[in-house]
């Protein structure tokens, strides 16, 4: 009886052994003819957005160039996490990735709903691009500079209202960061979105956001906002005229508003290169530059390698304001 036992088990380790030799052709070709059929990019928000245009804008020139069309599928809802989730629990075979914004890794430490992590669940391919905030003010509020700013907030603690697209976004975010930077408090008033934050600050109704700068720049330009300064650590190209917030007293200051792609955990490395590499050279071209630039945006140009530590490091700054802010008791 135990001899047969042994004998059954010793078929069954052949058995599994050859199904395991058999299978590694098949493993191995799948990532050799990577892409043979349409790449899905998910986006967590609606159509129109920036993720959503940057998706499209970046994703048909890199299916382009892989050979294979790169369709965006919008699943929307929970801030980005309803596409987190869905992405991170897809096959890791390449053709299903994540349009990954700051957004998404503010959510690991703000949403309650998320329960994905970052290097666990779903892993890094490539950065895309990168855009900075800019301080806005109404002209009555009565202050052009960074230090009349601080110093009408300094003289009305807990006076001061101002924008934001939403909890937990990134405009809210870059405030409270500046607030716990310049020892102010100012308070803010959450609307859903960013169009209605425009009107209210034409209208003087609210007087102070830190906005992203495609859907201010012509209004600063015209006079109607008064443009203080930007959040990146160098002056952006929209307004070389504005000093950084980094120059202007606080050192290290640096707030961007970034995209990338990420995909499902245990996607072999030879597709995430693949596609790393076609996403760059799709951001070198001057078409998608120039189209990233229409909306705000840079050309983030890195390697899966860079864009893991790059959003660790993000992860990591803003569960330090999260929980700083007591954001994560709300």
């Amino acid at each position: 009886m135990l001899q047969g036992s042994h004998r059954g088990l010793a078929r069954a380790a052949v058995v599994a052994a050859l199904v395991s030799v058999a299978a590694l052709p098949f493993a191995v070709l799948a990532q050799s003819n990577y892409p043979n059929k349409t790449i899905k990019i998910v986006v967590g928000f609606a159509p129109g957005g920036p993720s959503d245009i940057i998706a499209r804008i970046v994703g048909a020139k890199t299916g382009e160039l892989l050979g294979q069309q790169v369709v965006i599928e919008n699943k929307t809802g929970a801030g980005g996490v309803i596409a987190t989730e869905s992405v991170a629990r897809s096959e890791p075979d390449g053709y299903t990735l994540l349009n990954t914004a700051t957004s998404i890794a503010v959510n690991e430490t703000l949403s309650k709903n998320m329960h994905v992590a970052f290097g666990k669940d779903f892993i890094a391919v490539a950065p895309q691009a990168e855009t900075a905030n800019i301080l806005v003010v109404h002209p009555s509020l009565g202050v052009r500079t960074l230090a009349e700013f601080v110093a009408l907030a300094k003289a009305k603690p807990g006076e001061l209202i101002y924008a934001t697209a939403g909890r937990g976004s990134a405009t809210h975010l870059n405030s409270e960061l500046f607030n716990l930077a310049a020892g102010i408090k100012t308070v803010p008033v959450h609307y859903r979105g960013g169009g209605e934050t425009v009107k209210d600050l034409l209208s003087g109704q609210v007087k102070i956001m830190f906005s992203s700068i495609a859907p201010v720049q012509q209004l600063v330009k015209e006079g109607k906002l008064i443009g203080i300064a930007t959040t990146g650590l160098q002056r952006d190209p929209a307004f070389p005229e504005l000093p950084t917030i980094a120059e202007s007293g606080y050192p290290g200051f640096d707030v961007r508003l970034w995209i990338g792609l990420s995909a499902p955990a245990n996607t072999p490395r030879e597709i995430i290169k693949k596609i790393e590499a076609a996403n760059n050279k799709a951001l070198e071209l001057p078409q998608v530059r120039d189209a990233l630039a229409a909306q705000g945006f840079r050309p983030m140009i890195g390697s899966a390698e860079m864009f893991d530590a790059f959003y660790r490091a993000e992860r990591d700054k803003w569960a330090k304001v999260i929980r700083a802010t007591g954001m994560d008791k709300e």
